[in-house]
């Protein structure tokens, strides 16, 4: 290595290092805020707190390293050509292209590393932070009780919409239900109010007013489900004693979830879509032949026209008598069966569609995830040569105009990912594009500004240098 690709490398890497520092503690700080309900109240130490921020930063590195090559090439660059070092590299016959291949070699492997990094500690980090959540959730049940979503308590499921009073112990709109081990949710409950009216180490008690208890009955026989199908009963008040005794004895370290997406390297990634589509395809085809088989609009009476004359000259003039007549009542019978059973068929047909919705999207985010991970490789060294190229003819350093163009650059960069993986998501577009789309938005981007800086050419921002002149002459005039 020559000592100018020392020298440039050198420079990068301490910029690089500061910028991806700063960003990382600000998207840290972020987390810290979004995840401050499920850690407050909980009386945890500081050791758990700062075990949970260490699991869950390995996935932020993904999301912090495109924007700190961005901005920390553009500054590198922009500096160096601001101080004309670039011009005396030129008299000395080195191209602006040439001095970016030692930098340019080194993101080729931070892409490469990246991908590794990906690969193993993220998904290790997310199965430790994912459970250490699902773990912290059991700490104190009452206070995890989150305005608006489902909340898991004991064996129970809870959702209010607001909690008020001096210890949140008031409660509005409540839903709460209860699956059963074959995991079928047989027990809702729904009502007005309520109120957390005591808590002890065993149980957490629900003063529960003015609502519905609904619940499934299990029956042996068909015969007794249809004649037993459910319970339904109205209350002005109902107290419900909800079991947390096993919330007394919390592991911290436990790992009971180990098979999400995000927790899995490539290769289980690739297995476990393999077997869901496999088992999506089953799925289909059993549905398809079950409801072909069980369609019963075949066995409905076949009426032959030929047998059921009525004929105009026939009516003496009573209406009545017509409707009354065997034929018509025989007619209305069938199509009446048959607006029932079609209604049926829709309803099925409603309920599984969004069931094989469901399952696509689980299939296309294990293939979202296994492209993201490779396109990151790539997205590391078009940034780069996009940052390079534009600190070079843009020619200006510090953290100004490079940081607002790294900033909307970077922005654009992510939510076209986000549009293409939420599209791929619902099937709208295949997971492949959905994952590269927002890599091959940038790349002629890139292409097309390396080309751009080995003319020489320079941008200069006309407004932007008039405007800093004028402040400085208010300045002086001061």
């Amino acid at each position: 290595m020559k000592i100018l690709d020392k020298y440039i490398l050198k420079f990068y890497l301490s910029r690089f290092i500061a910028v991806f520092a700063i960003c990382f503690l600000i998207f840290i700080i972020q987390t810290f805020w979004l995840y401050i309900d499920e850690l407050a109240g909980k009386g945890l130490d500081i050791f758990t707190i700062g075990k949970f921020f260490i699991y869950f930063s390995p996935k932020l590195v993904p999301l912090v390293l495109p924007l700190s090559i961005l901005l920390a090439s553009l500054t590198t660059y922009g500096t160096l050509s601001e101080n004309y070092e670039f011009i005396a590299m030129k008299s000395n016959g080195i191209s602006i292209i040439r001095s970016m291949v030692a930098l340019l070699i080194f993101h080729v492997f931070l892409g490469i590393g990246s991908f590794y990094f990906s690969n193993h500690v993220v998904t290790y980090g997310e199965l430790k932070s994912y459970n250490l959540r699902k773990n912290l959730a059991k700490l104190k049940p009452t206070l995890s009780i989150r305005e608006g979503i489902f909340n898991d308590i004991g064996d129970m499921n809870i959702k209010v919409s607001r909690k008020y009073g001096e210890n949140e112990q008031y409660l509005e709109d409540i839903i709460l239900h209860n699956i059963s081990n074959d995991e079928v949710n047989r027990l809702v409950i729904k009502a007005e109010s309520g109120e957390v009216r005591n808590e002890n180490d065993n149980y957490l008690q629900l003063i529960l007013k003015n609502g519905n208890r609904y619940e499934d009955i299990v029956a042996s026989t068909a015969a007794e489900k249809q004649k037993y199908p459910h319970t339904r009963a109205s209350f002005e008040e109902y107290i419900l004693n909800i079991d947390i005794s096993d919330f007394n004895n919390v592991d911290l370290e436990e790992e009971t979830y180990r098979s999400t997406y995000k927790m899995q390297k490539i290769n289980q990634l690739k297995k476990s879509s393999d077997t869901l589509n496999t088992k999506f395809e089953e799925d289909k085809n059993v549905f398809a032949e079950s409801f072909i088989l069980g369609h019963t609009l075949k066995k409905l009476p076949n009426l032959n026209p030929n047998q059921i004359k009525l004929e105009k000259n026939k009516i003496d003039g009573s209406f009545l008598k017509l409707l009354n007549s065997p034929e018509v009542y025989e007619i209305n019978g069938v199509l009446s069966m048959a607006d029932e059973e079609v209604d049926l068929y829709l309803r099925q047909l409603s309920n599984k569609k969004k069931t094989f919705f469901l399952q696509q999207k689980l299939i296309n985010l294990h293939k979202l995830t296994v492209n993201e991970r490779y396109s990151l490789i790539f997205a590391c060294i078009f940034l780069f040569l996009i940052g390079a190229s534009l600190g070079a003819i843009i020619r200006k350093g510090g953290l100004g105009l490079p940081l607002v163009l790294s900033i909307i650059i970077f922005l654009t960069y992510h939510y076209i990912g986000v549009f293409g993986k939420n599209a791929a998501e619902d099937n709208s577009i295949s997971p492949f594009i959905g994952s590269w789309i927002s890599t091959f938005t940038i790349a002629p981007f890139a292409i097309y500004l390396t080309m751009l800086v080995s003319t020489d050419r320079v941008i200069r921002f006309s407004l932007f240098d008039k405007a800093i002149e004028i402040f400085n002459k208010i300045k002086i005039k001061k």
